[in-house]
């Protein structure tokens, strides 16, 4: 697991990036951050009502089997021992595009936004994407979504709006959905 301190203080962001192991020993941590995200009106693939269980299984089914077969990285922000918001780099491209990845799950607890762990959490990513030599980083969000100004502050282009994309996650209205990129440096030797 690689570390990068934040700050000092206790109560500031700590990001690792976990291994496998790391992650299926807080599985419960996981389920528990998206649970919170998507009652809160995250829409991150997910209905309410949503269960710790239906939470679980997806980190389980879909995310940690990428991890241990390192084709995703897994990047944690802990404040206090606790988890408060996640990423992933999905490093899974079929061989004409090894040269990009996937942005996946940017989560913040509801309880730790607004202190920047997005930012630090994509940052992170960023130096993890260009270590593993990746040039070009696609994404999806909600059009309108508080992500959004987020990623076109850190460099993120626009490509398009594909508009009822999705169910909102009280499962009432339709949402469209914002395609950006970002095309980085190689890492300075």
């Amino acid at each position: 697991m690689t570390r990068r301190a934040v700050s000092l203080a206790s109560s500031h962001p700590v990001i690792s990036s976990l291994p496998a192991a790391a992650m299926e020993a807080r599985l419960g941590a996981f389920a528990e951050l998206i649970k919170a995200c998507v009652d809160a009106g995250a829409s991150v693939n997910f209905i309410m009502p949503f269960s710790v269980e239906e939470a679980s299984t997806y980190w389980r089914g879909k995310i940690l089997p990428g991890v241990a077969a390192g084709k995703r990285i897994m990047l944690a922000a802990d404040v206090e021992g606790r988890l408060a918001g996640t990423v992933n780099l999905d490093l899974d491209t079929p061989p004409n595009q090894t040269h990009r990845a996937d942005v996946s799950k940017l989560l913040v607890h509801p309880a730790f936004r607004r202190r920047g762990i997005a930012r630090m959490l994509m940052e992170a990513l960023e130096d993890h994407a260009r270590q593993a030599g990746r040039t070009l980083l696609t994404l999806d969000t909600r059009t309108g979504d508080a992500a959004e100004p987020l990623y076109t502050s850190m460099g993120y282009v626009t490509v398009g709006v594909i508009p009822d994309y999705c169910r909102d996650a009280d499962g009432k209205g339709l949402s469209g959905t914002t395609i950006m990129y970002k095309r980085l440096a190689p890492p300075s030797s």
